[in-house]
């Protein structure tokens, strides 16, 4: 497998790992591209003088959309 091929593995690993992600925290599924598209564009944001690391930062991100993105949710 070259570069280009893994690159391409491990966005479509990482695309469902996200995907995954967020059915557990009760997104709808037919959300779950918008949802993943509001991740990228606001983890920045959410992390900006964040004190959390590791797991705990995505958890961060994950409490902002469920609060601030609730239509996309169950």
């Amino acid at each position: 497998m070259n570069k280009d091929e893994m690159i391409e593995s491990l966005q479509y690993e990482l695309n469902i790992v996200l995907e995954a992600m967020f059915l557990l925290a009760g997104a709808k599924k037919e959300s779950l591209d918008e949802l993943i598209q509001a991740y990228i564009e606001c983890i920045d944001e959410v992390l900006t003088d964040s004190k959390e690391d590791g797991a705990d930062e995505i958890l961060k991100v994950v409490k902002y959309l469920k609060e601030n993105k609730k239509e996309l949710f169950s």
